[in-house]
């Protein structure tokens, strides 16, 4: 006969082995044949925040042109990207784990590729049910992960009103932006508000630069104000750069030269210099975002050809033992080896070539150790707070009994607006 203890020794044992295999979903990087991962609506990409019934795509091309078989499997996840443990039939209408089966052969490019085209609700998947993170693998023929993606589901029971502000820190004033905002909803009454409302803050849409984990500071009845200082501060960072290879055979915006002498087009930039020490110069920009175009094409998906794009910056002043990489939603800014630049004793300037699809990009340079944590105090071009940023705050909310965060909206500011 099984004592009480050796029942409640057997509980904890079980909740530790579970709390074991609760692993946190990161997204898997690409290998270097798929490119051009984009999240699309109304044929434009988009940052991955989609209202709870909308629809949306996922878009990516196979340099290997072989129109090889590509699978999907969509998972919930909760506010810290851990699987939940809701049964897929309550979050999705429908099967997952089927055959992508849009896709087309590039036409009329020097580079071959396969173009694939996932669109979220399908014949198959008809419909995701419940708001919340999810995460989306693209399994090939042998069931095994080749890239991830983050996306979530937001409904839009509560308003978010939010301001961009300068820091309050005197020695950060130049250098950062500050959200101030509040939660209000007359649709939610909020159970323990600290412990069941948390939020995430996004600058331009990025994933790795998040804000979490920040409680309510006071409430005012139902709503609930956050006017914190350096629990909800951004560094500010530059304005993106970029080129435009719209037309692969000439040279046009911050393209210096074209090599056509190799089996691939190639666009030399310009090499750019490190702004950090440089006055702030305002340059439009799209925080981060990229166009796929041909000029010459009437289908620039298919018909939209790959170019060896030669990035060169010069940064003689940057001392840091970190690595440089190239990045902007065109990469999803990975850092991995494809993406990290190296520097040229010969020229003194640091270099990297890239296969980009051709049409409009915005990059960035980023710093960042060999564990891939990102320095942005030391910025290669610097932080000001006269950036342009878009600045996203997401709202989730657990009520007592609940069994998943449900993100119940979402508020929006741009620095723009930006007051002190």
């Amino acid at each position: 006969m099984r004592t009480p203890f050796f029942k409640i020794i057997t509980l904890i044992l079980l909740i530790f082995s579970a709390s074991l295999s609760a692993q946190v979903e990161n997204e898997v990087t690409a290998p270097y044949n798929i490119k051009t991962i984009s999240f699309l609506q109304s044929d434009q990409n988009v940052i991955p925040i989609f209202k709870l019934g909308e629809g949306f795509q996922l878009q990516f091309d196979d340099l290997f042109g072989n129109e090889a078989n590509y699978y999907y499997e969509i998972t919930h996840c909760d506010y810290n990207w851990v699987p939940t443990n809701i049964p897929k039939n309550e979050y999705l209408l429908g099967f997952d784990n089927q055959r992508i089966q849009d896709y087309t052969n590039s036409f009329n490019t020097l580079q071959i590729y396969s173009h694939y085209k996932l669109s979220i609700p399908n014949l198959f998947t008809q419909q995701l049910r419940i708001s919340g993170n999810y995460i989306i693998k693209v399994l090939n023929e042998n069931k095994e992960v080749v890239f991830s993606r983050k996306f979530i589901l937001c409904e839009d029971v509560v308003t978010v009103p939010m301001q961009v502000k300068r820091a309050r820190t005197v020695s950060t004033i130049e250098l950062k932006h500050n959200l101030d905002f509040a939660i209000k909803s007359n649709v939610i009454t909020f159970q323990n508000p600290m412990k069941n409302v948390k939020v995430v803050l996004l600058q331009n849409g990025q994933f790795n630069n998040t804000i979490k984990n920040v409680i309510p500071q006071y409430t005012i009845g139902n709503d609930l104000i956050y006017k914190y200082d350096p629990e909800t501060q951004f560094w500010a960072g530059n304005e993106f750069l970029f080129f435009e290879n719209k037309d692969i055979r000439s040279a046009s915006n911050n393209i210096a030269r074209i090599d056509s002498n190799t089996a691939i087009y190639g666009s030399y930039l310009y090499t750019n210099d490190a702004r950090t020490n440089f006055p702030y110069s305002f340059t439009q920009d799209v925080n981060g975002d990229f166009v796929v175009n041909n000029i010459n094409a009437t289908n620039p998906e298919i018909e939209a050809d790959y170019v060896w794009v030669y990035f060169s910056l010069s940064a003689p002043t940057f001392r840091l033992k970190k690595n440089i990489y190239v990045g902007g939603m065109f990469n999803n800014y990975n850092l991995t080896p494809e993406y990290k630049m190296e520097y040229n004793p010969q020229k003194g300037i640091y270099e990297k070539a890239i296969l980009v699809k051709q049409g409009f990009t915005n990059y960035k340079y980023i710093v960042a150790d060999d564990k891939g944590v990102i320095d942005y105090e030391n910025a290669i071009d610097g932080n000001f707070y006269q950036t342009e940023n878009d600045y996203t705050v997401l709202v989730y909310y657990r009520e007592n009994t609940d069994r998943y965060d449900r993100v119940v909206g979402k508020g929006i500011a741009n620095s723009l607006n930006i007051t002190n």
